[in-house]
């Protein structure tokens, strides 16, 4: 079965709060920040609950589960007291991981700001060396986030996360986490030649280090260096592209973790997608919603055919107008699937009555396509 879940809360009773939010997904993974991802006030380890936590995930199946670093961690930074603060608070969340049981923490690799990439390189291998000199009593591996190349982040190539790795004495202990929407917008052809970016990483780097996937489509065209993340099927990757990733068999076996925006006309009530994206990946979306709900996604496919909408020629026309068109965007600035969902409010008389959640899951399974209802 597919290995996958979603980012969850790790609040008030911790590791048993995560698993139920995960349960209530239909995951089979989680991911979690062990404590707000801005800042580096943490509960004390033993009032995360991890006992009652990994109970809840037996019963329910959830397996290899999987920890991100802080955002605030910059191992890249020539500032001593930034760099210091990261190798400490790196050290400390994966004591925190090593507790709570689990094999790999996510981490950004760090960025140069006021220097060079080169000098970027040796500064995180360097912080590395450092930190795992610290923490040799845990076995937890430090998985190197593929990033988009925004601003003057290092990990936008693979030949970039070589570089560190092969810097680190320790590299035994160092994985990778793969994230759909950050190689894509780094310039990688995802939809387009799968097979190809594989090799090429396993050539440089080798899969047996990827650890983690991270899966989100992308409201940017590929080599834009932006990382903005959105529902799958709603991007520039678009579900067939995605599908295709979770379902390769040189990543079998790993954790697909979804970092999908939540969406909703009201910012204060909005929900994510995940139970949708979970049950439409793995293909147990019947069990999961029912025959109603594919009663009403036939009714949508039928509607969207009266207004001669193509998912994909939608989707895409309306991300290139928005990001190429300041006026249009200007005028409309609502991404594709807000419009979807005003469309169908407006003028689908089915679906009136219609949830705004179950409406926007409804959506989110449209977007891959007629497959979707053969496979429910």
């Amino acid at each position: 079965m597919l290995n996958i879940g979603s980012h969850v809360s790790f609040s008030d009773k911790g590791l048993v709060t995560a698993a139920q939010e995960a349960i209530s997904y239909g995951s089979s993974s989680f991911m979690i920040y062990t404590g707000a991802p801005q800042n580096t006030r943490r509960k004390p380890i033993e009032s995360l609950y991890i006992e009652e936590g990994k109970q809840l995930m037996e019963s329910a199946g959830i397996g290899q589960i999987v920890v991100h670093a802080p955002y605030i961690i910059n191992l890249g930074s020539y500032k001593e007291d930034t760099f210091e603060l990261a190798v400490r608070f790196l050290q400390e969340e994966i004591r925190r991981t090593h507790a709570i049981g689990v094999r790999n923490i996510v981490l950004h690799p760090g960025a140069y700001t006021d220097k060079d990439a080169e000098f970027g390189i040796n500064r995180i291998a360097e912080g590395l060396n450092e930190v795992l000199s610290g923490v040799e009593e845990t076995d937890v591996n430090i998985a190197l986030e593929t990033m988009a190349g925004k601003g003057t982040e290092i990990g936008r190539t693979f030949e970039e996360i070589a570089a560190i790795m092969d810097k680190v004495s320790a590299n035994n202990r160092l994985t990778v986490c793969l994230d759909t929407c950050h190689m894509h917008d780094a310039g990688y052809d995802l939809a387009g030649d799968l097979d190809g970016v594989l090799q090429q990483f396993d050539r440089i780097i080798g899969l047996d280090k990827a650890a983690v996937v991270h899966v989100n489509d992308t409201k940017n065209p590929r080599g834009s260096h932006k990382d903005r993340h959105t529902p799958i099927g709603s991007g520039w990757l678009g579900y067939d592209a995605i599908e295709a990733i979770v379902r390769h068999e040189a990543l079998a076996g790993r954790p697909f973790i979804l970092e999908t925006p939540w969406i909703g006309k009201d910012p204060k009530k909005q929900r994510p997608m995940y139970e949708a994206e979970i049950a439409l990946l793995r293909g147990d979306g019947l069990e999961r919603f029912g025959e109603r709900f594919f009663d009403q996604l036939e009714r949508l496919h039928h509607f969207f055919g009266k207004q001669e909408i193509d998912r994909r020629t939608y989707v895409l026309s309306v991300w290139d107008t928005i990001k190429s068109d300041a006026k249009a965007r200007k005028a409309d600035p609502r991404e594709p699937m807000e419009r979807l969902y005003d469309l169908v409010r407006e003028a689908g008389e089915d679906f009136r009555d219609t949830a705004e959640e179950e409406l926007n899951q409804l959506i989110t399974y449209w977007f891959a396509g007629k497959q979707a209802l053969v496979n429910a």
